[in-house]
């Protein structure tokens, strides 16, 4: 009565191919590796958005956090499946067949939820990073990763906003909402300076225009966190609530935090390969 309903059969946008790159685009190994880097980040936040569906503080938000959710789910999607196209890896392998050690997500976005102003302090910081990110690969010369950066930063530019009006709310509301704010954003800043690291990867892709440099980030992302702290009265942790994260989350290295979440985001795959509903 109502159909099939098959996850591997719900067809991929047009970006994969990229705009004049043709069907069946193979990714080099540098820019499978890179898109891996993107499709983690996005992967690992949209689980961990998911998780405040019917625990958010109200119902709008548990509809706005699992719309962003599937935005980036959907940003997954795509990177995961353009990184695959070098080994023959579908993204449902990349997905829920990898172990800890073979993610390659920044430690920003395996943080834990927290309470609901460290997911918002989280959103502020990956939301601001992302936007700028996909707004300078919009003119790679990869035309899979531009096709890609177009239609998520539209999607990322309301993901800021939202977390925007959030961080101005909660800082400017009750003296409750107001300390749980500056806390959440004493313990999300040490994750910030990973997203900005340069490395050989980006180096060699950053060469061939493929990718921007991620330090080249920075600045853009600094101004409107100050723009937004500043009308918040916030401040950028310094002195003794001031730390930077090692990270590592690109080499593979990972915070307490992520085994635990991928043992619950693929258990279903692993007991059941291969399944179809």
């Amino acid at each position: 009565m109502h159909g099939e309903v098959s996850v591997d059969q719900v067809a991929l946008a047009e970006e994969l191919a990229g705009s004049s790159a043709g069907a069946g685009h193979v990714a080099s190994a540098d820019v499978a590796e890179y898109a891996l880097r993107l499709g983690d980040d996005a992967l690992v936040l949209a689980q961990q958005l998911g998780m405040w569906i019917s625990y958010a503080p109200e119902l709008e938000e548990d509809i706005a956090l699992g719309n962003i959710g599937l935005d980036l789910l959907g940003h997954a999607r795509t990177l995961l499946h353009y990184a695959g196209t070098a080994t023959g890896r579908s993204e449902d392998d990349l997905a829920y067949f990898r172990d800890e050690p073979e993610f390659r997500n920044a430690w920003l976005f395996e943080q834990p939820n927290g309470d609901f102003a460290h997911t918002i302090a989280r959103q502020l910081f990956a939301s601001t990073y992302l936007y700028e990110l996909y707004g300078a690969l919009s003119s790679s010369t990869d035309p899979t990763l531009a096709a890609i950066a177009v239609k998520s930063d539209k999607e990322v530019d309301y993901h800021r906003d939202h977390a925007i009006q959030w961080t101005l709310r909660l800082a400017g509301g009750t003296e409750e909402s107001r300390r749980r704010m500056i806390l959440a954003v004493v313990d999300t800043w040490p994750y910030v300076e990973e997203l900005f690291a340069d490395d050989a990867l980006v180096e060699r892709l950053a060469a061939e225009g493929v990718a921007p440099l991620p330090s080249s980030l920075r600045p853009a992302f600094d101004a409107v966190i100050a723009r937004v702290f500043a009308e918040a009265e916030l401040e950028i942790p310094t002195g003794r609530t001031a730390f930077t994260a090692s990270g590592g989350g690109r080499e593979g290295r990972h915070t307490e935090h992520l085994g635990p979440m991928l043992a619950e985001m693929q258990v279903l795959a692993r007991a059941h390969p291969g399944a179809s509903w």
